[in-house]
């Protein structure tokens, strides 16, 4: 769906499908300035970042600075008697001075004026004036700085798409969506297609039914015109909905099949993180912990309860977390755009709620494609080429004791790429006692590398619990609370999923008594191996886990039974306390090989 741009020429640059790659340049390691500044000019606010291209964190997108003013570009707009929108000249000229002041704040960290880059989305594309707004921002800049209008494809793909994507690592294919206040945007995501980014930006639609634009209709609307606006939703949804399935084979395999194939989303956009903050704060795990919104993610079924969450809005005068009080009037436009895609998606899986924005996107896409689709929780441990073959045994060693018979879906340290993380964290802090090392490890887990590319809400849990594990758990009340509340975290997603990252920390607890330093990769072979086996036969449907750890005597030498004897039944006592449905027995076996 392509949207008329502005025909004024001289101010700004329209940026297309095809004049994507000529007008964004792309970047290059050798680049002397590694500093990005960008101005999103949204519909519901503006918002400032610099970041850092810098290698060999590119991929992470450093963030240095990030502001926001609090200026609604939508809500401004006036409309006119001929049915034209304009922006008043108090709008253009307060937008003129925000714009200016971001270019100061650029010049005093250093950005070159060649690396600032001005968006412009919804409201700018609809104000017939908008070529006055552009020309302000332009004066006010000294002619230095031109503002990049975004046809609707392009900004499906800098937000919807890789503003999305660049939270996250390998999507297999879902629906992404980015709900703003001029338009909201659907399209299909497939990492695994070739050129998928393009093709669902080519394929994707935007529709003009943004937060701040419904809201301005359902305020003012009677209760027939209300009905038609709300069914004017419905009916875009389900259609692009529909589109999407008749170019995107897998998307309408998994619509025919139903229950059988949910289809998970991944939403962005200020109108959906408002929606994923009323869920954090209804949420059962409470209090939920993790601040941050983006990762957050819910199964379908409480994505669904729009009632309890409407009712919620309207109940509750304290603050919520995350919501804003523009946000919170703009809740019932929102919902309806919520209900339209719960209307048209009947079968969802799970729901993320993502940070990113046109600001990640645009960067994204400046960067090769090598790049931007690498691991970033590789960069995170920075193992060294002379520490790579130690930490590739150890992580071969940790999956030897996940049985064979454990569900492929069930999330562990390994397949959410958090290994090399893990692996590192095994030998640091050995100088502090375990009951310190296990706070340590809950906490910075939900602290560490704030919004960090990778670092979903569940990879926290997993690495939280699998560290704190390594040091036994040993909790205090305030601890115990953290603890649970990442268990939550972990066991929505997939039922055990918190009792098979304790058994990763159980296991790296042993290498740590066996190895009380880093050892070398023969050394490791040599000594010890695990064995897994789950035994799912017995009645009431309890799991029965047998871990058994065979270690070379020559590396037992000064530790005597009753140290082993301690350790089991200390490690035996944590996983059996986690899970009623599961009973765990950890064995380690003196062997000479």
């Amino acid at each position: 769906m392509t949207a008329q741009l502005p025909t004024h020429d001289k101010p700004f640059q329209g940026i297309t499908l095809d004049t994507l790659a000529s007008q964004l340049g792309q970047w290059s390691p050798d680049d002397t300035d590694q500093l990005y500044a960008i101005v999103d000019m949204g519909s519901n606010g503006i918002r400032f970042s610099i970041t850092s291209l810098a290698p060999p964190n590119t991929r992470l997108l450093t963030p240095i600075f990030s502001t926001r003013a609090a200026k609604s570009l939508y809500s401004a707009l006036e409309k006119l008697p001929d049915g034209k929108q304009v922006f008043p000249s108090e709008t253009i000229d307060s937008v003129a001075t925000i714009i200016k002041r971001f270019v100061s704040i650029a010049d005093k960290y250093n950005v070159p004026r060649s690396n600032f880059l001005i968006l412009g989305t919804a409201a700018s594309r609809d104000a017939s004036n908008a070529g006055s707004l552009l020309s302000a921002i332009s004066e006010a800049t000294s002619n230095q700085a031109k503002v990049h209008i975004l046809d609707p494809a392009v900004e499906t793909l800098f937000g919807a798409v890789m503003g999305s994507r660049s939270c996250l690592t390998k999507v297999k294919g879902a629906l992404f969506l980015d709900l703003g206040g001029g338009s909201v945007q659907m399209t299909w995501v497939d990492t695994s297609l070739p050129n998928y980014e393009i093709s669902a930006a080519r394929y994707g639609q935007s529709l003009p039914f943004g937060a701040a634009k419904v809201i301005g209709v359902l305020d003012k609307a009677n209760d027939n015109e209300r009905h038609a606006e709300i069914s004017n939703i419905n009916a875009g949804v389900r259609n692009v909905f529909l589109a999407l399935c008749s170019k995107f084979p897998k998307l309408q395999a998994a619509h025919k099949e139903g229950k059988d194939a949910p289809i998970d989303l991944y939403m962005c956009g200020g109108g959906f993180r408002g929606y994923g903050s009323m869920l954090k704060h209804m949420d059962p795990i409470s209090p939920y912990p993790i601040s941050s919104i983006n990762t957050y993610s819910v199964p379908g079924s409480f994505f669904r309860k729009t009632k309890e969450m409407r009712e919620e809005n309207e109940r509750y005068e304290g603050k919520i977390f995350g919501l804003s009080k523009s946000r919170r009037q703009q809740f019932p436009a929102i919902l309806a755009v919520v209900e339209a895609l719960i209307a048209a998606v009947p079968h969802i899986g799970r729901v993320t709620f993502c940070g990113g924005s046109n600001r990640q996107g645009i960067l994204m896409m400046k960067l090769p494609r090598d790049v931007r689709e690498s691991n970033p929780l590789h960069m995170l441990a920075q193992v060294t080429l002379d520490e790579q073959p130690l930490f590739e045994a150890l992580i071969r060693l940790f999956e030897s004791a996940l049985p064979d018979k454990l569900d492929a879906e069930m999330p562990t340290i390994f397949n959410l790429g958090l290994g090399p993380l893990f692996v590192r964290e095994i030998w640091s802090n050995m100088g502090y006692s375990s009951d310190i090392n296990s706070s340590f490890a809950l906490n910075s887990a939900t602290t560490r590398n704030p919004e960090c590319p990778g670092l979903t809400h569940l990879a926290r849990a997993i690495l939280g619990l699998a560290v704190c594990a390594r040091w036994e758990a040993s909790l205090s009340p305030a601890d115990a609370r953290l603890y649970k509340g990442l268990c939550g975290i972990a066991d929505s997603h997939c039922k055990h999923a918190s009792f098979w990252a304790l058994c990763s920390g159980v296991m790296a607890n042993i290498i740590a008594l066996i190895f009380p330093v880093m050892p070398q990769p023969a050394e490791l072979n040599k000594a010890i191996s695990f064995h897994a086996t789950l035994d799912t036969s017995h009645k009431n449907d309890k799991e029965k886990i047998t871990l058994t750890v065979n270690v070379d005597a020559e590396y037992l030498v000064g530790i005597d039974d009753k140290t082993l004897d301690k350790l089991t039944h200390s490690l035996q006592s944590l996983l059996n306390k986690k899970d009623d449905h599961q009973s765990c027995k950890v064995t380690i076996c003196k062997k000479s090989f």
